[in-house]
């Protein structure tokens, strides 16, 4: 399993694609915290935050984590390898969870980069070290829960199709559906008592929640059994290839 996750590394970090990915990220962040003149502009604002990085990053995520996991097993289906992977002394399990932590491994060397925003505000802060740093750890947390959630929803798609533009466009939807979906019924007011229940099934109340700075159980749970949904559906279809 071990000698499957850093080959997914090597292979990832040896292509251009792959630093393209982390790139792109921190070019859109960086634009959008220092540069461009919006809400988020750090140094605009006029306060010691970076909220602005958990508020966009949510919705970079939407693309790169899926420009990131569509090339799992959509490579392995075109290229006929996935019947060969399947033959090493390994489970179907133990193969996704591979490629799952190789992905997450991506995503947490794209997210460690940003700390350099936290360091620039704390010196930048008056007086020095002026910054929530409970409020920034959690969004920090959340973001990486947020990271491991659509982490597993790539690798379902991707093992829905061989090609890689599609699985990435179904990665995105889903992501999107899970992250702004039931936040949209809810919006609605369309039935009544339980449309709290409906915006609790969606990624971004418990996002939000963790980036309060308050790491619940609840909300460690929800996104733990989001993942594990999402990598058992990874598993049948996978499965389903061998009937």
């Amino acid at each position: 399993m071990w000698a499957l996750f850093l080959k997914e590394i090597r292979d990832f970090l040896s292509s251009l694609t792959g630093y393209m990915v982390m790139i792109v990220f921190l070019v859109i962040m960086s634009l959008f915290l220092w540069v461009f003149p919006t809400d988020f502009n750090i140094l605009d604002y006029g306060y010691a935050n970076v909220d602005g990085l958990f508020i966009i990053a949510p919705f970079v995520f939407l693309f790169l984590v899926p420009a990131v996991t569509m090339r799992s097993f959509s490579e392995e289906q075109k290229e006929g390898t996935l019947e060969l992977l399947f033959t090493r002394p390994l489970t179907d399990m133990q193969i996704i969870m591979a490629k799952y932590l190789a992905g997450l491994v991506l995503i947490i060397l794209s997210l460690l980069p940003t700390l350099v925003y936290f360091v620039s505000v704390w010196y930048l802060g008056l007086p020095q070290g002026n910054i929530d740093v409970g409020g920034f750890r959690g969004s920090f947390i959340g973001l990486l829960f947020l990271g491991a959630a659509f982490v597993s929803i790539g690798i379902f798609a991707s093992s829905l199709s061989d090609n890689q533009i599609i699985a990435f466009i179904i990665a995105v939807i889903l992501s999107a559906f899970l992250y702004l979906g039931f936040e949209f019924i809810y919006s609605m007011e369309l039935f009544g008592p339980v449309d709290l229940f409906i915006r609790s099934l969606g990624v971004s109340a418990h996002y939000s929640a963790v980036s309060k700075g308050v790491i619940d159980t609840r909300d460690v749970v929800y996104f733990l059994s989001v993942i594990a949904v999402f990598l058992f559906l990874t598993k049948l279809s996978l499965a389903r290839r061998k009937w």
